[in-house]
């Protein structure tokens, strides 16, 4: 996943925005701006430097920011305390419905010890017992 796909991605049930995000495992890719798109990539929330983008007191990091791909990680509503794995580079923004309460557990165990223990103990929809 992108970084800079945090620009565009609200709370799926309460659209909370900007979703808050752990990254457990990243990459580097070598990659670079072409000259059009020197302008900044994110339009409202740089989630590279963690700020709206009219609270950065220079243009935001783009030229870095486009270089790191989210392997493994978690977005986080901090309106809702609803939670939402990234799994292979992809989040898996799903309503409570469809989730597969076995799965999200599994994903808390895995990464218990990276993840805030409000949201281990409090997440919606599942959490550790």
């Amino acid at each position: 996943m992108k970084y800079r796909l945090m620009d565009l991605l609200a709370c799926t049930m309460c659209k909370h925005f900007p979703l808050k995000l752990l990254v457990f495992s990243e990459r580097e890719i070598d990659r670079k701006l072409s000259q059009e798109d020197k302008k900044p990539l994110c339009e409202l929330y740089c989630t590279y430097k963690s700020a709206f983008t009219k609270d950065l007191d220079s243009l935001p990091p783009c030229e870095e920011c486009i270089r790191h791909e989210i392997e493994e990680g978690m977005l986080y509503c901090e309106s809702c305390n609803r939670w939402y794995p990234i799994i292979d580079e992809i989040p898996r923004m799903l309503p409570d419905k469809l989730r597969k309460e076995e799965d999200d557990i599994k994903f808390l165990e895995k990464y218990k010890d990276k993840i805030p223990k409000s949201i281990l103990t409090n997440g919606v929809p599942f959490r550790l017992k």
